[in-house]
This record gives structure tokens, C-alpha cells and sequence, in this order.
């Protein structure tokens, strides 16, 4: 098949993202469904709701966890399931929180960072440091696969990052962006088991400067990959092809871009997350965009958020 992104001498397509959002600290993991559009502000713990019309991304509603917020999933019961401080809580629609998991390691020094379901519903999440501490023992980290308890997948991880998979359900793919890496894992969908472990893109030489973030993958199966370019002055998301061939670029005007997912009315409107929470006083001046939802349309689309079916 023949990609609606292809270009005939196989360039890099170039595209440009535009802000349509309010600003906010930290907006992390990004999600659509139930026609809406749903993200964190992590550094508040304040899980935003918003409409999209044309354009413009409208809040509806905030929830308040009172705590660092990771990462949320719709359930399909209604409410989110989310991934705040260090434990995985159940987040009603009337803004209760309720603990489903004792906490999963020592505030001190971790806590959770981005999530998402498989395509069993089964939920996935994992650590970063603490607070962003820039001391933090590196491979102190778990990621945790939650179907009512939470079982440790992988050990050793620093900054748990994004989470993909194929359409075919065969293939994991995930980001530990303290190792620089899409790395890819044989999947299995009847008990969620991963193995086989595969670097599919590392960032080699750029490593200094980038690092990869959030992602989600498109119907050609493609991932589209954030790039936090902390100390830069503009952004990219990155398209990769299954094989790991970067295929597009989209620019945006802020550098600290941390994730991305397809929605709107057709799904093929690209969300892009955000943040300011690594700026100075000077830089946030500097760049009244920063903390904002950006928005492109690549050409390509991708259906709604998988929910957590627990």
C-alpha cells in the first residue's frame, strides 16, 4: 500500500503544527475518545476535558488528583482509570478518587509517568524520576501492566515513556527516553507477555540534544514519535515507517513537545502535547505557546483510544 504521506523521489515530508489550546504547566498523554479530547496536566494533577470545534480545542471539564499525574485512560465502564504519584487510581466521572493499588514504589525517588491500553484493555504504565530530579539513580523504574492488579513487566527502567502497538496486536512497541530509543517487543494479546526486545530507531548522535517522548501509531502503522528538544527553541514530532524509516517530520514552534494521538470527528487530526514545566521565568516570556495542545492534519488517521476494560 501505497502511503497518503509518500513523496515520488521518498523525501522527508515537512509539516507544520499550529497551537489551539489554552496553556497549562505540563500537558502530557493526550487522548481521544467519546468524541472528545482528553490530556493531564501533570505537574497540577488536573486530568482537562475538552470539545474540538474546527480548530480550536475548548475545555469542558477538569478533574483535581490532588497529586503528580502521569498518565489516564477512558474506561469503558465511564470514568478514567489514571497513573498519579505512585500508585493507579479510579477517577469518576463526579471526580472521585479511589485507590486501586497500594503504592508501587518510594515517592522519594520515582513516579508514574506516561500510560495507555492494549488492545485487550489491559492498562500500562511506568515510572520516572521523582520531580524531575535531575540525581536520579538511573534503572530505579518498573512498568507495570494493571488488569485489576498491578504485575511488573520490565525492571530497570529510568523514564518510562511511550507505549504502541500494532494493529496485528503482534508487536509492543515502547520508549524509555533515558535510553534513547524506540525499542520494539513480540506481544502476546491473550496474556499481555512481551519478549524479544529490538531497538527499531536509536537517535545515535542526537542523543546530546533530543530525546524521544510520548507517541501512538496511525492506521498505515506508523509511529508518530515526540521529540522533547529541552535547551532547543522549536519542536518536531517524528512519523516512523514499521521498519524505522523516518518518514515525515511535523514542526512545532515550542521545543518541549511530550506526546501526540490522533482524534477529531474523522481521526485524522493530530494532537500534539506540550510543556513549560523545564523553563525559565525568561523562557515562558519568551514563548507564550509553550503548555499548549497543537494540531496538524497529516493525511493519515487512527481510531480512538483503546478504553481500560477492567
Amino acid at each position: 500500500m501505497t502511503s497518503k504521506l509518500a513523496t515520488k523521489d521518498g523525501r522527508i515530508v515537512e509539516l507544520t503544527a499550529e497551537p489551539c489550546s489554552v496553556r497549562v504547566e505540563h500537558a502530557e498523554g493526550p487522548f481521544w475518545y467519546d468524541n472528545r479530547l482528553g490530556w493531564v496536566d501533570s505537574g497540577t494533577g488536573v486530568l482537562r476535558t475538552a470539545a474540538v470545534d474546527g480548530t480550536q480545542v475548548t475545555d469542558i471539564k477538569a478533574y483535581e488528583t490532588g497529586q503528580w499525574l502521569g498518565s489516564a485512560v477512558p474506561k469503558a465502564r465511564g470514568g478514567w482509570l489514571v497513573a498519579a504519584g505512585t500508585q493507579i487510581l479510579d477517577l469518576a466521572t463526579d471526580g472521585t478518587v479511589t485507590p486501586l493499588t497500594p503504592e508501587l514504589g518510594d515517592p522519594a525517588v520515582v513516579q508514574m509517568n506516561d500510560g495507555k491500553c492494549d488492545p485487550a484493555g489491559r492498562f500500562w504504565a511506568g515510572f520516572m524520576p521523582a520531580q524531575y530530579n535531575s540525581d536520579f539513580p538511573h534503572h530505579r523504574g518498573q512498568l507495570f501492566r494493571f488488569d485489576g492488579t498491578a504485575r511488573p513487566v520490565l525492571s530497570e527502567v529510568s523514564w518510562s515513556n511511550g507505549l504502541a502497538w500494532s494493529h496485528d496486536t503482534r508487536t509492543m512497541y515502547y520508549i524509555d527516553s533515558s535510553d534513547y530509543r524506540i525499542d520494539a517487543f513480540d506481544y502476546d494479546l491473550d496474556s499481555g507477555a512481551i519478549t524479544n526486545r529490538r531497538t527499531l530507531v536509536d537517535l545515535g548522535s542526537h542523543k546530546r540534544y533530543h530525546a524521544f517522548d510520548g507517541m501512538c501509531i496511525d492506521d498505515e502503522g506508523c509511529l508518530w514519535v515526540a521529540v522533547y528538544n529541552k535547551g532547543a527553541t522549536t519542536g518536531t514530532v517524528h512519523r516512523y515507517a514499521p521498519d524505522g524509516t523516518l518518514a515525515a517530520r511535523v514542526h512545532v514552534s515550542t521545543p518541549n513537545v511530550t506526546s501526540c494521538c490522533f482524534g477529531g470527528p474523522n481521526g485524522d487530526v493530530l494532537f500534539i502535547t506540550t510543556s513549560q514545566i523545564q523553563m525559565t521565568a525568561e523562557q515562558r516570556a519568551a514563548d507564550p505557546n509553550a503548555g499548549r495542545i497543537y494540531r496538524v492534519e497529516p493525511g493519515v488517521g487512527a481510531p480512538p483510544a483503546t478504553p481500560y476494560n477492567g
